[in-house]
């Protein structure tokens, strides 16, 4: 009777929707009419699905949907959701919600895992609140507000930053026509990009997951070449350059993954600061390292952005999900880059470690830095970026200032309606 919907879902891309929904139901309830059955379910919760496709091609949103249907079709009676709308558009949550609340009026218990606390007061009747693991409070979220909630998560006082004046100076990260192929067969192809960021300019690129975040990370950095003419950092063309040459030119970057890609696991932190940070800091001089620039650069860490370990010898890996996205975060902005690319900064991190990030990353930019922040969460881009665009399928749409655009209009570019796919000031 319990269904559960992970936030990374568990389905076969070469498989169909109807063979996904056969792998997660018991033997004795996959019927000859598993078809229909999938057909007759997913329109009754107004979720439209055709048991033929394949997984491969379909939106993150149907692949939810697909979850959700093999679900239901258990006909459970506790529903549990884990961070469900992290890959959606304003509109696909939307319709969720409507199939929440439909599920809900006929006697299914539904336990709504997430960190978005609006998304809580919207469409929860009682909510708990968890911290280190512990429950702290229980309380009507209709009753609270997005603040006084996170004041229980983090059990102290919330301040947010201020969004900042912008003062924008010269263009010193431009992208011009980028179009890349990816070698993955489930990868995103880049198409036409171009767009600029200025001296102390945030800005923010929203999309739903698999839209080609990743792969124009990786050519931002270095990590995948290109067109030399592609990327300018500073006027200098870099599109052939490698990562350890763009971070001699002034260029940062925080990758979505921590350990694995931001950090290696088995090492200590001081020694994963000279990773990165070699070049920039100095602490590389004739074939030999200067341990002392790493020790006091690592102790810089964790007293600037609070990250919470014993002490800088211990592993990477014996931090907690958000003190190594602080350490990885404030590791890149202590180099003070004047061209900073990050990609989900505050990606499970609680919200006070948030609003420091996202003040580290106001105060960078005011210092003349240009920063790229490429996120899914649309309120934390709403409230820092000056300027926002939206890619979808591998292509960008034109940047316009923050304020001037509505959640709906957001909703609808990052579900690929392109009615303006520009080139902000790439000349």
């Amino acid at each position: 009777g319990v269904g559960m919907v992970f936030q990374h879902f568990s389905l076969f891309e070469a498989l169909s929707v109807a063979e996904n929904v056969a792998l997660g139901l018991n033997k004795d309830a996959v019927s000859k009419d598993l078809d229909k059955q999938i057909v007759e379910v997913s329109e009754a919760y107004g979720l439209p699905l055709d048991p033929k496709r394949l997984i491969d091609s379909l939106s993150v949103g149907e692949r939810q949907r697909v979850e959700v249907v093999r679900c239901l079709l258990q006909n459970p009676r506790l529903l549990i959701m884990d961070e469900p709308t992290s890959v959606l558009t304003p509109q696909e949550v939307e319709i969720l919600f409507e199939t929440l609340r439909k599920l809900s009026s006929e006697g299914c218990s539904i336990l709504y895992i997430s960190h978005k606390l609006e998304e809580i007061r919207t469409l929860c009747d009682r909510a708990t609140v968890l911290r280190g693991g512990k429950v702290v409070a229980d309380c009507d979220p209709r009753q609270e507000t997005a603040k006084s909630l996170a004041e229980l998560m983090i059990g102290t006082s919330l301040s947010f930053p201020e969004p900042h004046a912008a003062k924008l100076g010269d263009e010193r990260l431009v992208v011009k026509g980028l179009s890349v192929k990816s070698p993955d067969p489930f990868g995103t192809d880049l198409r036409d990009i171009s767009f600029c960021v200025c001296a102390g300019e945030i800005l923010g690129i929203a999309g739903v997951a698999g839209n080609g975040q990743v792969e124009l990370m990786e050519v931002l950095t270095g990590e995948k070449t290109t067109g030399n003419d592609a990327v300018l950092i500073d006027n200098a063309p870099v599109g052939r350059e490698n990562t350890t040459t763009r971070r001699r030119r002034g260029m940062c970057s925080v990758p979505e993954e921590r350990l694995g890609h931001g950090a290696v696991p088995e090492m200590s932190l001081w020694e994963n600061t000279i990773l990165s940070a070699r070049t920039r800091l100095g602490m590389e001089r004739n074939g030999f390292l200067n341990l002392g620039i790493a020790h006091d650069f690592a102790n810089g860490i964790v007293q600037k952005f609070n990250v919470k370990t014993p002490g800088i010898e211990h592993e990477a890996r014996s931090l907690s999900g958000g003190d190594l996205q602080k350490f990885i975060v404030g590791r890149e902005i202590l180099q003070t880059p004047t061209v900073l690319v990050i990609l989900q900064p505050t990606w499970g991190v609680d919200a006070a470690a948030a609003a420091d990030i996202h003040r580290a990353l106001q105060e960078l930019a005011k210092g003349g830095a240009a920063i790229l922040v490429i996120s899914q969460d649309l309120d934390e881009l709403m409230a820092i970026s000056i300027n926002f665009a939206v890619i979808s399928e591998g292509r960008l749409s034109e940047s316009r200032p923050t304020g001037s655009m509505s959640v709906e209009e957001i909703g609808l570019l990052m579900g690929g309606v392109h009615s303006s796919v520009g080139k902000k000031g790439a000349a």
